[in-house]
């Protein structure tokens, strides 16, 4: 079956996470894609680990590297740079994520390549743009310490970085969709465009109802833990065994969050009878609720919760996460043939009934 992305042929001359995490999503859906990597060592994340596979391969590489063809360009060679030049011509998109100028450099830059090929779309990943802040160095942690993220994630006092690198994921995501708004114009047009994409910008996007916060309601958000800023009981409670996650968004879900752990007095009490309430006063609602929690396993709770409409769910380990996935039957697994073995990925979250993603090829080889 075709992909809806099929004839589409991008040049992909981006490493780590946010370049390769947009190429990969891109070629599930039917790009070729031609991952351009330097002689010895290829990809950074080739040699990041532990963790590895049973062959000895960075699991991060081939996390974000499937259905692509790789190869060996050394760009500090004038060979290298013909056969670069050459492959972007022939594009239709390309994907870089080098410092801001590099390209150019070697004669691959926008303004150049798009002199011979106007179709082309070329996107550029950066950390902090291309004006003042194109020397800052573009790592996610550094993003999500200087954009703000860090300081609103984790304990009150503890600012934390997420647990993956949500930045760049989110930078890939939208480097995509850039993309396939730059192809929708080209096929009405025939003309092609710069899709330009920074980490920070991706950041500040993602913060949404945080930004808005500080920008309309002149709030500066507080980091809160597990809490939810403006929603309470929406937070973590410990139970018997383990913890596990209730979200009373409105009266009604309270009301019955009140009744089904047996204090429904609760929710008559001038201190909670609305959400502003009950966000005001959240330490005295806590102070109602874990007791009476910690008298029962998680499992027990989320029964009855569930029965009661309340919004909850364990806080749950990796494999609990993929298992769950497949007892829904989300197929949240794939494998590909690899040499005498199988590769074994996380499938595309995107289901398509005409165009579904296609699982070709596991990650390439070193070229």
């Amino acid at each position: 079956m075709a992909g809806a992305l099929d004839g589409v042929v991008i040049a992909d001359f981006t490493r780590i996470l946010a370049g390769p995490y947009c190429t990969m999503l891109l070629a599930d859906l039917g790009a070729e894609v031609i991952k351009v990597e330097r002689p010895a060592g290829g990809d950074d994340t080739r040699s990041w680990g532990p963790p590895f596979d049973p062959a000895g391969r960075a699991t991060y590489f081939r996390s974000v590297n499937r259905n692509k063809t790789a190869i060996s360009l050394d760009l500090g060679s004038e060979t290298g740079r013909a056969r670069a030049r050459e492959l972007a011509l022939a594009a239709d998109v390309l994907v870089e994520n080098f410092t801001p100028g590099t390209m150019a450099r070697f004669g691959c830059g926008y303004e150049e390549l798009r002199k011979t090929n106007p179709g082309l779309i070329y996107c550029a990943i950066t950390g902090f743009g291309t004006g003042p802040g194109a020397s800052l160095p573009g790592y996610d942690p550094v993003v999500q310490a200087m954009g703000g993220l860090m300081d609103i994630t984790g304990p009150p006092g503890q600012p934390s970085k997420t647990g993956v690198a949500l930045v760049d994921i989110i930078a890939g995501l939208h480097a995509g969709m850039g993309i396939l708004a730059a192809l929708h114009h080209r096929d009405r047009t025939g003309v092609g465009q710069l899709v330009e994409v920074n980490l920070l910008q991706s950041l500040l996007s993602a913060l949404t109802n945080q930004a808005q916060a500080f920008l309309e309601g002149g709030v500066l958000p507080q980091s809160v833990g597990n809490q939810h800023p403006s929603i309470a009981p929406f937070e973590t409670f410990a139970t018997a065994d383990r913890p596990i996650m209730i979200c009373a968004g409105n009266d009604r879900q309270f009301v019955a969050l009140c009744e089904t752990v047996g204090h429904r007095d609760l929710a008559h009490d001038p201190r909670f009878r609305s959400n502003a309430d009950r966000v005001a006063h959240r330490p005295d609602l806590l102070g109602e609720l874990e007791p009476a929690l910690r008298q029962r396993p998680a499992q027990a709770w989320l029964a009855d919760l569930a029965a009661a409409g309340v919004p909850s769910g364990p806080v749950n380990t990796l494999p609990e996460a993929f298992a769950l996935a497949e007892s829904l039957d989300l197929h949240p697994v794939v494998e590909v043939a690899e040499g005498t073995g199988t590769h074994r990925a996380v499938a595309h979250p995107i289901r398509l009934s005409a165009t579904p993603p296609r699982y070709d090829a596991p990650p390439p080889p070193t070229p």
